[in-house]
C-alpha cells in the first residue's frame, strides 16, 4: 500500500554529496574570490539539478541536499538567538573500517537568553519549494536536544540560565516559533536530527552525558518532553519525523547500541509521526525494541547503508523488512537509506553514482514490497 503523506515508503535522510563545483564555490567564497551573490546562484542551479535527480528516480520527499550547509546542525544552531560560536574545538571522535578520525567542529555557548530573530533556513526551504514539480518538498533541522548535548550544563551561562528549568522553557519555545514560522511558508514535511537519543543507547555515550551534568538513565525523557512542547504549536497538517543515528562523519560513526534503552519511551511517548532508524549493520542492533512501536506511527529502516558503496542487494534488503515486520506490522514500515550522504561537505566516501544506486534500489525494493 502506498503513502500518500510522510514518511514515504521509499525515502531517504536528507543530505546528498556536494558536486565538486558547489565546493569549489564555497570555498572560493570563503577566500573572498566570489560574493555572495554569486555562490547563491551555483548553489541554486546545483540544487535545481539534485531535486530533479531524486524526482527522476521516483522519491516523493525532496530535500535540497543540504547544499547551503557545512553540516547538518552547527549551521542551524549558530542563528539561533542567545547561542554563540567559541573558538575552542569541540573533538568527537570517530570509527570506521579504516581506522578513527577526529571531528573537530568549533563549540558553542548558549551566552544569552534564547530568542528567533528570523525563520532559519525559511528562505532555503522557499527556494526548494519552488523547484519541486512533484513531491513533497522535506526540511530538515537539528533537533532542539542537539543544542544540550554539545555541551551540557557548562555551555550554559549559569548568570542567563540559573535554573535548567528556564533553559528547557526557552528552547522549547523557540523551536516552537521556528515551526510555527516554517509552517507560514508551507512546509509539510520537517525532520528533526536528533543523534543524542541514538547516542543514548551506548554506555559510554551515557558516561559522557553524566560528565556534562546530565542525567544517563533519563535524559532521553528529558529531551523527549521538551521536543514535545516545541511541537505543540504545530501547523495543522505537517508531518514531523525525526532521524537517529549513531554519528556519520566521512564514512565513521561514533556510537554503538540498539535502541534498547531509549525505545519504551521514544516510541510511546515522542509526538511524532515517524521515527528514521539506522539499521545498516549488527551495531545498531537488532529489530526487537520495534515491539513498543504504537499504532499510527511509522518507522522507516535505514538498511541501506551510505557509508560506503557496494550495493545491497533486494533480496537481503526484503529479508530484512520482513523480520522487522515480526515485531510490528508491515504496513507501518518504510525503507531509506541509514542516514546521509553528506551529513558534513566533505561528504561519505562513495560516488555521485554510487549514491543514486543506493537511491534508486530503496525505491524499487519499496515497490516490490508493497507495491
Amino acid at each position: 500500500m502506498k503513502l500518500n503523506q510522510p514518511p514515504f515508503r521509499a525515502d531517504h535522510v536528507g543530505s546528498l554529496l556536494r558536486p565538486k563545483e558547489l565546493l569549489r564555490a564555497r570555498e572560493e567564497h570563503k577566500q573572498g574570490r566570489i560574493g555572495t551573490a554569486q555562490l547563491k546562484a551555483i548553489e541554486d542551479d546545483a540544487i535545481r539539478a539534485v531535486v530533479k535527480m531524486q524526482e527522476d528516480i521516483g522519491l516523493q520527499g525532496i530535500t535540497d541536499g543540504e547544499f547551503r550547509r557545512s553540516s547538518w546542525h552547527m549551521d542551524f544552531m549558530y542563528q539561533l538567538g542567545g547561542v554563540q560560536k567559541v573558538e575552542q574545538n569541540i573533538t568527537v571522535h570517530f570509527h570506521s573500517d579504516q581506522g578513527d578520525v577526529d571531528f573537530k567542529p568549533s563549540g558553542l555557548r548558549v551566552a544569552g537568553k534564547l530568542h528567533l530573530d528570523d525563520c532559519i533556513f525559511g528562505d532555503h526551504f522557499e527556494f526548494l519549494k519552488s523547484v519541486v514539480g512533484h513531491g513533497t518538498p522535506k526540511l530538515t533541522i537539528p533537533s532542539p536536544s542537539m543544542i544540550h548535548y554539545r555541551g551540557g550544563r557548562a555551555a550554559i551561562d549559569n548568570g542567563v540560565y540559573p535554573q535548567m528549568e528556564e533553559f528547557w522553557h526557552d528552547l522549547s519555545a523557540v523551536y516552537a516559533k521556528e515551526i510555527v514560522e516554517l509552517g507560514k511558508r508551507g512546509c509539510k514535511y520537517l525532520q528533526l536530527d536528533d543523534t543524542s537519543l541514538a547516542y543514548l543507547n551506548d554506555p559510554k555515550q551515557r558516561e559522557y552525558v553524566k560528565s556534562i551534568g546530565g542525567d544517563p538513565d533519563a535524559q532521553h525523557r528529558i529531551y523527549i518532553r521538551n521536543i514535545n512542547a516545541a511541537l505543540d504549536a504545530r501547523p495543522p497538517g505537517m508531518r514531523v519525523c525525526t532521524h537517529m543515528c549513531r554519528g556519520n562523519f566521512r564514512s565513521a560513526w561514533a556510537a554503538s547500541g540498539g535502541y534498547d534503552h531509549v525505545a519504551e519511551a521514544l516510541f510511546n511517548e515522542l509526538n511524532v509521526d515517524g521515527f528514521f532508524l539506522e539499521y545498516d549493520d549488527a551495531r545498531s542492533g537488532g529489530f526487537e525494541p520495534l515491539r513498543f512501536v504504537p499504532k499510527g506511527k511509522l518507522v522507516v529502516l535505514g538498511l541501506v547503508t551510505t557509508k560506503r558503496g557496494q550495493l545491497e542487494t533486494k533480496e537481503s534488503l526484503k529479508r530484512r523488512i520482513f523480520e522487522a515486520a515480526q515485531y510490528m506490522p508491515l504496513e507501518q514500515l518504510c525503507l531509506s537509506p541509514q542516514c546521509g550522504f553528506s551529513s558534513t561537505e566533505e561528504g561519505n566516501a562513495l560516488s555521485k553514482e554510487e549514491q543514486i544506486a543506493k537511491l534508486r534500489l530503496v525505491v524499487e525494493t519499496a515497490q516490490e514490497v508493497w507495491g
